[in-house]
């Protein structure tokens, strides 16, 4: 009895390795697609028309900038509270500008607005792209010579490649202001000589290094949420089925590639 489940432990640890792994070419095969059409789509009579990458701008980007920037702000102030508090116990609440500035431009930006993308975008591509699927609407498009990837998703990913590192950059701003806000009221500190002290801290290199990781994020964002489009093959059910899985794995993928990044960045 205890080889038996033995066996089928094995067994399904086997099938699940086998699924990732297939998951993970299928992945791989879509990204290498949609910048094949990208590059040379121009060359092949099928551009990705800027017009398409704009509209797609507007809503995985410029919509988002409410929400992104609001969870940013809040940030911002939570790190300043948290982080006076806990410096507060050895008398050096001053050195909390450093721990805010390198927190933010490092990790907390770029992560908050991967997530956020991730929640709002990436269940949207998932719902869109199923829904034609269930709706044999791609279908249509191979039959009449449109290459779906091209269509779908290469649009997609050159507007989150364009709108993420610029949101990162925007929640830089508003989590420092947060924190500023906050510090000038907590500890009296001037936000000019907080915004001094923050420039003196920050390098250029913690900056570019939130916008690095960005870029990896709307990789992340645009291929889960692409790929579980694609794959929906059960109907109304299966369209909710996959959005959820985009939202759920796009916010796994984004914190395991923020910890690998920063594990190699910090080498």
């Amino acid at each position: 009895m205890a080889i038996e489940r033995l066996r089928l432990f094995v067994e399904g640890v086997g099938r699940r390795t086998v699924q990732l792994v297939q998951e993970c070419g299928y992945l791989a095969a879509l990204l290498a697609e949609a910048l094949y059409w990208l590059a040379v789509g121009r060359w092949r009579r099928q551009p990705v028309r800027m017009a398409a990458v704009f509209k797609e701008a507007m809503g995985v980007g410029v919509q988002a900038i409410p929400i992104v920037g609001l969870a940013s702000f809040a940030t911002g102030m939570m790190l300043a509270i948290q982080g006076i508090h806990t410096l507060r116990t050895f008398g050096a609440e001053g050195q909390v500008v450093l721990g805010i500035a390198l927190s933010v431009t490092r990790e907390f930006a770029p992560l908050i607005t991967g997530i956020f993308v991730a929640g709002r975008s990436g269940s949207a591509i998932a719902a869109r792209i199923g829904t034609m699927q269930i709706s044999q609407e791609i279908d249509a498009l191979s039959v009449i010579g449109i290459n779906p990837v091209r269509y779908l998703v290469s649009p997609i990913l050159a507007a989150m490649l364009l709108t993420l590192p610029a949101l990162t950059i925007l929640s830089d701003l508003l989590a420092l202001f947060g924190g500023a806000l906050y510090c000038a009221g907590e500890l009296s500190l001037p936000m000019d000589v907080f915004f001094h002290r923050t420039f003196e801290a920050v390098e250029a290199g913690d900056v570019i290094q939130g916008v690095a990781k960005s870029f990896v994020f709307a990789v992340v964002v645009t291929l889960i949420g692409a790929a579980n489009g694609f794959g929906v093959s059960a109907g109304a059910e299966g369209v909710g089925k996959a959005t959820t899985r985009a939202v759920v794995l796009g916010c796994i993928g984004i914190i395991l590639a923020d910890m690998v990044f920063t594990f190699l960045a910090s080498r």
